[in-house]
């Protein structure tokens, strides 16, 4: 072969390899999947979709495929995923009273050795909230907790002030029975989480550990509860969290507690801008508001663990949480996350700076969806039926005993 055809097959030889690599480069390129899991209203995935997700995809070179898993089926789906040898979940986020289970199944990751990559803004009463049996599992990623909405035009007219504790509460809703004919307070009574989450904070604040079912705590708030029940609007039997924010925008609430994403529902697409809010009153021994909200976690056999720990880390940065803040009127898990929030805004968020300054959180406990069950069996037989309260909750202390044995 002549020199010329050997430097001409050469040449071929070397553009093959540079096309072969080519290919390879390009194929090696293609954005990894980050598979993550999150329940999430209609307006909340937009705002994720539209305005969160976009950026840690360019800058990953990744595709996140985000979908809907409630937070009472977690669990269940992480557990058949793991058995087959299939998790579909590189990360998720989860109601933070519903951890215990992930933990005690052994269905999510230890982080321990990643909690120094949690910025030093992040509150920290939210980082010990994540912690069981001294091991760090989950990351803060969404705090919430609900403050009192009120109808400011309604109160002034009726020359009414803010409830204050139970006395106030229980007053207030007996003059807008009396001049309106129909009551205007709201309680969450729908007798399923709803009505267990706000019901709990109110067990609290007079004292009470809620699990307990009969101490004096939660004998003074069921007492309490009857007494207020013939004042509550009708529509309480229906008011979870999306349909409270409807009824205080519709002027069938006159003051209801609810979480701060109905502030933008209310305020803004519904424009009533007469709706207003505060912390909220105390009970008879303190004011006690729930912490509830989100965590991320990353379950056990996740395919992208290091990506998905560079996604918790992007959704607790700064900018993320301003997003959430401004776009959603989402509580931080940042002490420095304010400075966007619109001047409207801001008052709204001072209610719920100062509930959660009398934050508490529910006991974290494998049983928990078994005291759901129990508890809103106790409410639909006291509050609803009028059935005697210490019969009731004596009865329901014995089965919630039994039901912890079992645990």
């Amino acid at each position: 072969m002549k020199k010329s055809e050997w430097k001409a097959a050469l040449i071929l030889i070397i553009i093959s390899f540079s096309i072969v690599a080519g290919c390879i480069a390009q194929k090696t390129e293609e954005p990894v999947i980050l598979r993550t899991s999150m329940s999430l209203t209609k307006e909340e995935w937009k705002v994720m979709r539209e305005d969160i997700f976009p950026e840690f995809e360019r800058a990953n070179n990744c595709k996140i495929e985000a979908y809907e898993i409630k937070p009472a089926e977690l669990h269940t789906k992480l557990e058949e995923m793991k058995k087959t040898g299939e998790m579909k979940v590189d990360v998720f986020a989860q109601d933070n009273m519903m951890l215990a289970i992930l933990v005690e199944e052994e269905l999510v990751e230890d982080l321990s050795g990643y909690k120094n990559k949690i910025p030093e803004e992040v509150i920290e009463a939210l980082i010990t909230a994540c912690e069981f049996n001294g091991k760090l599992y989950f990351m803060p990623y969404r705090p919430n907790v609900q403050i009192t909405y009120y109808n400011e035009k309604k109160f002034r007219e009726y020359g009414l002030e803010l409830p204050k504790n139970w006395d106030d509460l229980l007053n207030v809703a007996k003059v807008f029975k009396e001049r309106e004919g129909v009551g205007r307070i709201g309680i969450k009574a729908v007798a399923s989480a709803p009505t267990t989450c706000q019901i709990y904070e109110w067990i609290v604040s007079a004292g009470g550990d809620p699990l307990s079912f009969n101490d004096e705590g939660c004998v003074k708030t069921f007492e309490f509860l009857q007494e207020l029940w013939p004042y509550c609007s009708p529509e309480s039997k229906t008011a979870k969290w999306d349909t409270t924010n409807d009824f205080l925008a519709n002027d069938i609430f006159y003051i209801a507690q609810n979480w701060p994403f109905g502030i933008p529902i209310i305020v803004k697409d519904y424009d009533k801008s007469e709706i207003r809010a505060y912390h909220g009153w105390a009970g008879p021994v303190k004011e006690a508001h729930v912490i509830g909200g989100e965590v991320m976690g990353i379950p056990v056999g996740s395919q992208n663990k290091e990506l998905a720990l560079k996604f918790i880390e992007y959704m607790q940065s700064k900018k993320v949480q301003e997003i959430l803040v401004s776009k959603l009127a989402w509580p931080s898990i940042r002490t420095d996350a304010l400075e966007e929030v619109e001047d409207w805004l801001v008052s709204y968020f001072q209610s719920i700076t100062e509930a959660m300054s009398h934050g508490v959180f529910r006991a974290n406990v494998p049983y928990w969806a078994d005291f759901d069950k129990l508890f809103n069996e106790v409410f639909v037989k006291i509050v609803i039926e009028g059935q005697d309260v210490k019969k009731v909750l004596d009865e329901y202390h014995e089965k919630m005993e039994d039901m912890k044995a079992q645990y």
